[in-house]
């Protein structure tokens, strides 16, 4: 069931109007557990299996690693983080696998090339991993804030309702059960921030609906071999821009339609993106980009790994390894870890830079930062929008050699045109950022909201489910 779809809309209203009821109060955790599974199965029921069975294993290891008191905690914590992987790998990467090590005839290969992939798995199996880690750092650190309930009953509910609550379920924000599990709790129609959701709405549906899908209706040509022959280089390069916009627009758009929603029924979701195109540094834009991917990166992966506590050589290698997967976890193509490596190698260099160079920092040294950080990350969307990673080469070589064609003004118009809103976003809340002009702007938020609203009914795209759902 897509969000932008009048589906949803219906989906989300009568779950509403069912949740606030006096009489069902006590039974609002189940309601959008049952809520979230109906949503989880309304294309393809037969995935709801899977999902459940994650979910069951889940709940059950990390209550034992909670709660056993024969100190086999670890090996409880080793054995849930190795099933849930293992799932993900099974039903993520084996086509990957096959097709790499065994001939396209070989019936294996045939066969494994068949299995689905689940949509969300990628997000769930990262919570998961989440409450299990969390459920074993629990019992080591006194501090932390994560307590599970001792009734395996009420655990699995829980369980069920972290993993699967439905504005996050299927492309994010990927949340942890610390920062969860603490708000399952009875809530009021009342308490319910009616601005913040109406904001992150109809922010979410104007990036998606507005900005993306117009998008989408020129950078659906980067796909096709035969028209990158005829495109000329300029072209060619505003269609990778405009893929840049459009796939911020898509999955920033996801995920404040997601944070709202569940803020309509009293749940805070974690920001997932902040303004990344105003980096002036490759660690910046990850400290802004998919935030709650790269947050979970660091607190699962690159601290338990060392971090940076074990000498440049290990930090280095830490991060190569960390950017490899992360890159990997979008997708079951090299290109993917290409993509992951593209932006390891980036951070290693940056990293090093600045051991050896001190940067003053200034207006036109802020500006071309951007300008470079921004540069060199539209270059790797490529690997996102060509998985084949043969493809991505025979662009780069278009590029260089379409320079005589004619430029397809049109489009790079269009593109032009429905990239402009980005960029007035970033601007905007960097001059909201200074004291006396965010005074004066603050007076007009909602008329930029109402034109949003406008636009949204009058000038949306063809609808399309969006680009993480992939992942």
């Amino acid at each position: 069931m897509l969000f932008n779809s009048f589906a949803f809309v219906i989906f989300v209203i009568v779950t509403m109007a069912l949740y606030y009821m006096p009489f069902t109060r006590r039974f609002q955790v189940w309601l959008l557990i049952l809520s979230s599974f109906f949503f989880y199965a309304y294309n393809n029921p037969t995935l709801l299996l899977l999902l459940l069975a994650s979910t069951l294993v889940t709940a059950l290891l990390s209550h034992a690693v909670f709660y056993d008191y024969k100190s086999k905690q670890y090996l409880w914590m080793v054995c849930g983080v190795a099933v849930s992987l293992g799932i993900l790998a099974f039903f993520k990467y084996s086509p990957l696998i096959a097709k790499t090590l065994l001939p396209r005839q070989n019936a294996a290969a045939r066969f494994i090339m068949l299995i689905p992939l689940p949509i969300g798995i990628s997000f769930f199996t990262f919570e998961g991993v989440s409450l299990i880690v969390d459920a074993f750092r629990a019992r080591r650190e006194g501090a932390h804030p994560l307590v599970l309930p001792p009734g395996h009953a009420t655990h699995i509910r829980n369980t069920a309702f972290f993993v699967s609550f439905f504005p996050h379920l299927i492309a994010g924000p990927i949340i942890k059960a610390h920062q969860f599990f603490p708000q399952i709790e009875t809530k009021r129609f009342r308490d319910i921030d009616w601005e913040r959701a109406f904001k992150c709405l109809v922010m979410g549906y104007f990036l998606k609906m507005v900005v993306a899908d117009n998008l989408k209706d020129q950078t659906f040509w980067i796909d096709n071999q035969v028209f990158q022959i005829k495109f000329s280089s300029l072209t060619l390069i505003f269609l990778v821009y405009g893929y840049s916009m459009q796939i911020f627009a898509d999955f920033a758009g996801y995920s404040l339609i997601a944070i709202g929603v569940a803020e309509l029924f009293g749940y805070e979701l974690m920001t997932n993106f902040n303004f990344p195109y105003i980096a002036r540094s490759f660690g910046e834009f990850w400290q802004r980009w998919h935030i709650s991917l790269s947050t979970w990166l660091k607190e699962y992966l690159y601290v338990p790994l060392g971090g940076n506590r074990k000498g440049n050589a290990r930090t280095y290698a830490h991060l190569l390894v960390v950017m490899f997967l992360g890159g990997l976890w979008h997708g079951a193509a090299w290109s993917y870890a290409v993509w992951g490596t593209w932006h390891g190698m980036l951070l290693l260099i940056e990293r090093g830079l600045k051991k050896r160079f001190t940067f003053k920092e200034g207006l036109a040294t802020n500006a071309l930062s951007m300008a470079v950080v921004f540069f060199f990350v539209t270059v790797g969307w490529l690997f996102f929008k060509l998985p084949e990673f043969g493809n991505v080469i025979f662009y780069f070589r278009k590029i260089t050699t379409n320079l005589h064609l004619a430029h397809d003004w049109p489009k790079i118009i269009v593109v032009c045109t429905y990239s402009a809103p980005v960029i007035l976003y970033h601007a905007y809340y960097l001059l909201k950022k200074k004291e006396g002009i965010s005074r004066v702007l603050g007076r007009f938020d909602y008329i930029l909201y109402a034109i949003a609203l406008f636009l949204i009914l009058t000038n949306s795209g063809s609808s399309n489910e969006f680009i993480y759902f992939q992942f």
